[in-house]
């Protein structure tokens, strides 16, 4: 029996193979071989384009698999850890609408100290248990300001993790330590951080439906399974920063 972890790293995207038994890896790749590219239209902005994640995924799943020799049938789950704080934004269709504003990005700063002083430092430190800062939700306050026309066509907000869990399942899903990173969940109250919400105008509906980091998050359907060569139906049961 394997297990099957992927890393969605800015630099690259990592494949691993590991004997659920022994724990031993018995095959790793990465992709792409030289560093990953970061676009940073303007000073301090830093995107990547979803899709190559996709495809250096692929890269990696088929080295992994050719290397090992290991049927897909045997890989028996499958664990994702990604890059932090990083929005990618999809449409209905799950169609990503602009390159991800990923976690070395700083254009939102201003965004999320306006959000600190105004809600209180004692408010965001004792529910969110931390500054707004620069993370995900004030990553989305500057595309709502910024770019209004990508806005109103989001259907669902995700992070780098989410998305290639999308891709792998067809199924739109996040987790409570996910949205922690994102300044979207409320300690305090356990559920999502609705006066966050409320203070950047964000409608509740573009938070994915919430799963446990250790559960099972949806499974390979057969369009993904095709493409990468695993079995569909596989369970896709970890996902975290």
């Amino acid at each position: 029996m394997y297990l099957l972890g992927y890393d969605i790293g800015s630099s690259s995207v990592k494949a691993s193979l590991v004997n659920a038994e022994s724990g031993k890896c018995v095959s790793s790749a990465f992709f792409p071989k030289t560093e990953a590219e970061i676009m940073a239209v303007k000073p301090g902005w830093a995107e990547q384009d979803p899709g190559n994640w996709w495809g250096n995924l692929k890269l990696a799943t088929q080295a992994i698999l050719a290397e090992s020799g290991v049927d897909a049938e045997d890989i028996k789950a499958i664990g994702i850890s990604y890059q932090m704080h990083g929005l990618v934004c999809v449409d209905k269709n799950q169609q990503v609408l602009r390159p991800a504003i990923i976690w070395c990005d700083s254009r939102a700063v201003s965004y999320g100290q306006k959000a600190f002083e105004t809600l209180g430092e004692e408010t965001c430190l004792s529910h969110l248990l931390n500054s707004p800062g620069n993370f995900t939700a004030s990553k989305l306050a500057w595309i709502k300001e910024n770019e209004p026309s990508v806005y109103e066509k989001i259907h669902k907000i995700m992070l780098p993790g989410d998305y290639i869990a999308m891709k792998l399942s067809g199924t739109i899903c996040t987790t409570v330590s996910g949205l922690s990173e994102g300044m979207f969940w409320d300690f305090k109250n356990n559920r999502v951080a609705d006066f966050l919400m409320d203070y950047y105008g964000f409608d509740s509906s573009l938070i994915a439906d919430i799963k446990p980091t250790f559960s099972e998050q949806g499974r390979v359907n057969a369009a993904a399974a095709a493409e990468l060569g695993l079995k569909e139906g596989t369970p896709i049961t970890y996902r975290a920063g």
